[in-house]
């Protein structure tokens, strides 16, 4: 292989100079194994984002095989922790000294957990959209993490409207009559008794939030474990009967409108004491066809905007 072969991200003249805030690469094919407080070392198939950012005005670019073979070695010699990325944008602005002070990656990958059911003690997989920010800017360290937490809410106005059918129906079935609880119990469990039922649908609650720079693990499974338990009704795994009917009495004892679902999750993260943090409610309506969405921010000067 010859020794002297050009690089002309060195030795050309760019085309016309200035700064460029972020150049790199997108959508890079990087299975590794992730690390997480409370969790076994997991193999995961991300697509990552790799950036330094241009501060020599007249140079015609960057090299973006280095940031590629330093990718390249955090995927098949390393496993990802916040360490470990560290050292990544380390090597990505060592590896442009002179050009580069900042650098970023970006992971998007599903956490696979297993989850079990609500009371049949079965159990199953469920994946977590995740997307794991890194930074550093002139020396200082940032890790931000999102994720997605799927579950069902029933609208609370549309329960009022059934709850009032099944009193109507009720009241012209018994009209004047001295109740019987056997027949009673019969016309609750008959289809002509619950005439009505209120309207539920999946929902999604999109978090992000600003990790404190000194972490040394992620703890991704507690703020999934927190933010379903808040809601009370995350979308389950492997369901028997029993875990169906216990679903559906946690929907009829925790109707929300997202706006409830919303303040719910800003109390959590508020809790939290997390640096900053950014959510968006989405309840993807069964009733219309657009959707009810609520969004909340921690509200801090520079921080997250809705």
């Amino acid at each position: 292989m010859q020794s002297n072969m050009p690089d002309i991200a060195d030795t050309a003249p760019a085309l016309q100079t200035g700064k460029l805030d972020w150049v790199g690469m997108a959508d890079i094919e990087l299975p590794f194994i992730f690390e997480s407080r409370g969790l076994a070392p997991v193999n995961v198939n991300a697509k990552a984002r790799a950036f330094v950012n241009l501060h020599k005005e007249d140079a015609k670019g960057i090299h973006m095989s280095r940031l590629f073979l330093a990718l390249d070695t955090l995927s098949t010699e390393q496993q990802v922790n916040p360490q470990t990325i560290a050292q990544a944008l380390d090597t990505f602005i060592s590896s442009h000294e002179g050009l580069s002070d900042q650098a970023k990656i970006e992971f998007k990958f599903e956490l696979p957990l297993r989850r079990k059911s609500l009371l049949s003690g079965k159990v199953g997989w469920k994946s977590y959209p995740i997307l794991l920010e890194a930074k550093i800017d002139r020396g200082q360290l940032s890790f931000e993490l999102s994720l997605d937490v799927t579950y069902s809410s029933t609208c609370p106005c549309s329960a009022a409207l059934a709850r009032q059918l099944i009193q109507n129906a009720f009241v012209e079935k018994f009209d004047q009559q001295t109740l019987n609880q056997e027949e009673v119990v019969a016309w609750l469990g008959s289809t002509d008794g619950i005439v009505a039922t209120p309207h539920s649908q999946r929902s999604i609650a999109n978090v992000k939030i600003k990790l404190d720079n000194t972490i040394t693990e992620f703890d991704i499974l507690s703020l999934i474990d927190t933010l379903e338990a808040e809601l009370k009704t995350p979308v389950q795994a492997a369901v028997k009967r029993e875990d169906e009917q216990e679903f559906a009495r946690l929907n009829g004892q925790n109707l929300m409108f997202c706006e409830d679902a919303a303040r719910k999750i800003k109390a959590v993260l508020e809790h939290a004491q997390y640096a900053d943090y950014w959510l968006q409610i989405n309840h993807y309506e069964s009733l219309h066809a657009h959707d009810a969405v609520a969004i909340a921010v921690k509200g801090i000067e520079g921080g997250y905007q809705p």
